[in-house]
């Protein structure tokens, strides 16, 4: 009896010790980026939340100092190019993969016989462990040259000059850029949507699926109003798993983004960068800098899209427990 309590005892500690090291991992990573990214904060202020600037200086000449810090002469950076980037690519990826996904989950569980659907769903789960560097290669060597050679120009000429659509339209450049950058992303986390809805969609029970097809709706009816509703916390949830993975990917979209620091996408086709892809594509000139100030430029960045993924979580996590608080009692259409 001594023995199981402690058994007991030993098991629940491990259970606390083991519940808080993802809190100890996320607090140690923002601790030691905040840190880091100190100096540059002090020097470039709230105007790195706004400016466009992305200006190294003269990291071989004189050095000057501001509020105590050390930086070379001339050095200015701005990260909203960087930020607009990051977002705007998220977005798109998001509108392109959601549906997809949530049509490919269904037609997994609900439309194709078995034997089809497995083999499906085993090249699905394969596309998610693809490499980014391949997936990136791919996509500034093949399908980036083939989009703005057949597809961009057919898009840019024919949507309407008004000013909602202007974004859609003016040159479509070589296949490097922004919506190029999107499609890759959108690409990358449709088979994280789809495995995890599929996995969603099976846990649906089939009586309450019967029962609506008994009082003559249809599939899609039965799709919007039993499916969905049933496990759309879990939709949620495996959507902001995706969107984690856009706005963090890093090598894929500094190959197709062009990665022009600076400014901002003249349209959806035009040349652009992101945070991560930034951090990559700088790291090694900021390296060169003799005061450190460039690489504690790039961990502030690096702690803004830290605190970007948080906010994003947190949301994601409301909604979530209001979509739960306000779901629809089984039988309610």
């Amino acid at each position: 009896m001594l023995v199981r309590r402690h058994e007991d005892r030993a098991w629940r500690i491990s259970a606390r010790v083991a519940s808080l090291l993802p809190v100890a991992g996320v607090a140690f990573i923002v601790i030691v980026l905040a840190l880091k990214a100190w100096p540059a904060t002090t020097v470039n202020g709230v105007s790195f939340l706004t400016s466009s600037q992305w200006v190294p200086g003269n990291t071989y000449g004189a050095v000057v100092h501001t509020h105590g810090v050390a930086h070379p002469m001339g050095s200015s950076y701005g990260a909203w190019p960087l930020i607009a980037g990051t977002l705007e690519t998220s977005v798109i990826a998001l509108v392109i993969a959601l549906p997809i996904s949530l049509g490919t989950a269904f037609a997994l569980t609900e439309r194709l016989p078995r034997w089809v659907a497995q083999p499906i769903t085993f090249f699905v789960e394969i596309l998610a462990g693809i490499p980014s560097v391949i997936i990136g290669l791919w996509g500034v060597l093949q399908l980036g040259p083939f989009l703005a050679s057949h597809v961009y120009p057919l898009v840019a000429n024919h949507v309407p000059n008004v000013p909602v659509l202007r974004f859609f339209r003016g040159s479509t450049g070589y296949g490097e850029g922004l919506l190029t950058s999107g499609l890759i992303l959108g690409l990358m986390i449709v088979p994280i949507i789809a495995s995890t809805t599929r996995d969603l969609f099976m846990q649906v029970p089939p009586l309450p699926k019967e029962g609506a097809e008994a009082l003559g709706m249809t599939d899609a009816e039965v799709a919007r109003h039993v499916t969905i509703p049933w496990v759309r916390s879990g939709i949620i949830g495996a959507t902001v798993l995706g969107l984690g993975r856009a706005l963090g990917e890093t090598i894929a979209v500094a190959m197709v983004s062009g990665s022009i620091l600076g400014k901002l996408s003249p349209n959806i086709y035009g040349t652009m960068t992101t945070i991560a892809a930034t951090i990559v594509s700088q790291l090694d000139s900021a390296a060169t800098d003799g005061t450190g100030f460039a690489i504690s430029t790039l961990a502030e960045a690096g702690l803004l899209l830290a605190v970007i993924a948080i906010v994003v979580n947190l949301a994601a996590r409301t909604i979530v427990r209001h979509s739960a608080s306000h779901a629809a009692p089984v039988g309610r259409v």
